[in-house]
This record gives structure tokens, sequence and C-alpha cells, in this order.
């Protein structure tokens, strides 16, 4: 991976991570799609760095903390998976003030709105408790530039759908970013109904090929 196309606390983080010398596909075809801001589609297996391009190419997009509204919400299907994910910001982002916040199922809803507007740059939770926030207006939106679906295979399904495009019809001007580890006849669905000319990148675990 090459590090001139990164700010220089982004690119101090990765080398110290060691992912200059051992990036993978994903990550190398991926970011650089990310930090263009072009709505996108990734389809890779598991463990193939999905989660690693999109904490590089947000972190790139944001660089620093401004204001108090998100500027990047993520949806991921578990409370693990959220906070290992806000893991990794934390090991990217070491070198920058971006701040992260995490919200899940079951957690003290009006705690976890407080702490949202006391201020923070990227928003990591769970599809249900970003729908509670979002319809009791827990979460300030003028800001959000990118929306982004980790293992999105998970959360583009029925039980999910109908929050998912209400979230993304309320941000038409945001890039959208799907990770997914299998892929769904639903994302062409999305594809065709809110996404802007996106690219669709599908990689075997053998090779990669992007459309």
């Amino acid at each position: 991976m090459k590090l001139k196309k990164f700010i220089p606390a982004l690119a101090a983080a990765i080398k110290d991570a060691g992912f200059d010398q051992t990036s993978k596909d994903v990550e190398d075809i991926a970011v650089p799609k990310i930090m263009s801001g072009a709505d996108l589609i990734v389809n890779a297996c598991e463990g193939s760095g999905k989660s690693t391009a999109l904490v590089i190419g947000i972190i790139q997009q944001l660089k620093q903390a401004i204001e108090e509204a998100p500027r990047a919400i993520i949806i991921v299907p578990t409370k693990e998976k959220a906070y290992e994910l806000e893991d990794q910001f934390k090991m990217l982002g070491k070198e920058t003030d971006l701040r992260t916040f995490v919200v899940f199922d079951k957690g003290n809803l009006l705690y976890q709105k407080e702490m949202i507007y006391e201020g923070l740059d990227i928003l990591i939770g769970t599809p249900t408790r970003i729908d509670e926030l979002f319809s009791a207006t827990g979460i300030p939106m003028v800001k959000v530039k990118i929306l982004a679906f980790d293992d999105a295979e998970q959360i583009l399904t029925p039980k999910y759908q109908p929050f998912v495009y209400r979230l993304v019809y309320a941000l038409p001007k945001a890039q959208k970013i799907l990770m997914a580890n299998s892929w769904s006849e639903r994302f062409e669905e999305l594809e065709e109904r809110a996404l802007t000319n996106p690219v669709v990148i599908e990689l075997t675990e053998e090779d990669g090929d992007e459309n």
C-alpha cells in the first residue's frame, strides 16, 4: 500500500500496523474508490480486508475532528462487530483527533443520544439502535457525508430493509458504501433505487475483478 496518498497521521498508523507491507487486494482496490467519494459495493470473502479498507478510506476523507455533528455513520450487524470496528479506528486514527462512538441494542438510549450530541465524527451502530435514534431525532444528520454498511448482507434483509431505505433517502448527497461477504439481490435493488453510478468490486480468494 502506497503511503504518499494519505495524510501523514494515517500513513504513520498504517506503517505502524504493518499494512503498508501486507495490504490485501480489497484494500488496494477499494480504498481509492472510498477516497474518491463514489458510491461503492464491495463483495469479497470474510477476512479479505474490507473493514480495514473502510476504516482507512473514512479516516483519509474526514482527516480531523470538525464541529459536533457526525460526518460518517457505519451500520454493522452486531455490538461485537461495532466495537471491533471502533478498535480499528482507534488503531489507524491514533495520530488524529477523530472521535468515534458506538451505539447498540439494549444500551441506554438517552445516554447514547446525549453522547452523540456532545460531539463526534464517526458513529458506529447496530441497525435497530440506529433506527431508534434516527426516529427519535437522536442523530444530527446535517453533516453526514458517508453512510456505510459493513457485513451488508446481514443488514439489507427483510427485517431491516425499510429502515435502510429510510436512512438512505434521508441522506441523498452522502456517499453510500456497502461491504459484503456475499452477494445479495437486494444490493441490485438498492443500486437501482438509491445509489449514484456505484462502483462494484467483486473479489474471490484467488484474484480480483472490478466492474
